[in-house]
């Protein structure tokens, strides 16, 4: 027998409970991320039909034989687009430096020196290049002006117009694409009361603060937001973007047009760097005309891509030998 109190029998098993062990604790950046994940659903339940599953936990993707995703299914002609306003920015740029350039040196060439020509070309490059850029800083500029212009003007009349004149005009906004009257009112009174709750951008005097209760993001929400950006097609400049415009462009302008000016290097005789400087500035126009083609979707197969480099070919051609002739012109006026 064995003691119950004290003494423990020799045929028990001693069992040891293993110690706990404290488990980490959750960063606020761990925290914030499981909040922001979809909530758990049953993508085949029916348990009861009138319970719909929320937006993020909709997918039909065990439904097909593959399992893939419909974000998964790509077109035939499907491609990775840039940012637009990049390429408006690249494009303009290149074009700028490949024609301008080329059409200045083809008519300086007309006058037999290659020194000229070098000479004439890198300052023009130059300065087209900070031209170029300080342009695109000024445009976007008054872009950003503009738009803050409207979006304090639109909040203001936002605030002093009634529910009904609002529900016209986003009607006048949703109706052609589809949208029945009816939702369309409901869309207005939760944009009005969004405009409402965050205090409007027309009662505020500066930017959004914190210490003055207004939502930092309550330019982006509301029927001003929509108005503009649905309404009016206008989106908010950010400050970078001036300063991506100014480099875009002025380095595409530097890149583009010392193409054209590189064979006067290597020779003396202006003539001989014209006849190259029409062929390196050649092919780079036809593939860059297909190139810009295919980042801005613009044309789609071999021929889409085939009329782009042809088009761009002939503005460049076209530039450079209307330069050419004019120079050439004064200079046979000016020997006679």
């Amino acid at each position: 027998m064995s003691n119950r109190k004290g003494s423990v029998s020799t045929d028990s098993t001693i069992t040891i409970a293993p110690s706990s062990v404290a488990l980490p604790h959750r960063t606020e950046a761990e925290t914030q991320a499981q909040g922001q994940r979809p909530p758990v659903w049953s993508l085949d339940s029916t348990a009861d039909p009138a319970i719909s599953a929320p937006l993020p936990a909709k997918c039909d993707r065990h439904g097909r034989p593959n399992g893939i995703c419909c974000k998964e299914l790509k077109g035939e002609d499907e491609r990775h687009l840039l940012d637009p306003d990049v390429v408006r920015d690249i494009v303009i740029g290149l074009s700028d430096g490949l024609t301008v350039p080329f059409a200045l040196t083809a008519g300086l060439s007309s006058l037999g020196e290659s020194r000229l020509v070098v000479v004439g070309g890198v300052a023009e490059l130059i300065a087209g290049a900070i031209s170029m850029g300080i342009g695109g800083f000024l445009a976007s500029q008054a872009e950003r002006d503009h738009y803050r212009y409207l979006q304090k003007a639109t909040s203001a009349r936002v605030i002093r117009s009634c529910a009904g004149e609002m529900e016209r005009e986003v009607h006048a906004v949703l109706g052609p694409v589809g949208v029945p009257e009816r939702l369309s009112r409901q869309v207005a009174d939760s944009l009005r009361k969004v405009e409402v709750d965050s205090g409007g951008l027309g009662a505020v005097s500066g930017p959004p603060s914190e210490e003055e209760g207004t939502l930092r993001w309550s330019k982006d929400v509301g029927l001003t937001a929509f108005l503009l950006k649905f309404g009016e097609g206008l989106d908010e400049v950010p400050t970078r973007r001036l300063y991506i415009s100014a480099f875009t462009i002025g380095m595409g302008y530097l890149i583009g047009g010392i193409i054209p000016l590189m064979p006067y290097f290597f020779t003396s005789y202006a003539k001989v760097g014209l006849l190259w400087s029409c062929i390196v500035t050649g092919i780079v126009l036809l593939v860059f005309g297909a190139v810009k083609a295919h980042v801005t979707g613009a044309q789609t197969g071999t021929r889409g891509y085939l009329w782009g480099a042809i088009s761009m070919l002939f503005v460049g051609g076209s530039a450079a030998g209307a330069a050419y002739g004019i120079v050439a012109a004064i200079e046979g006026l000016n020997s006679h």
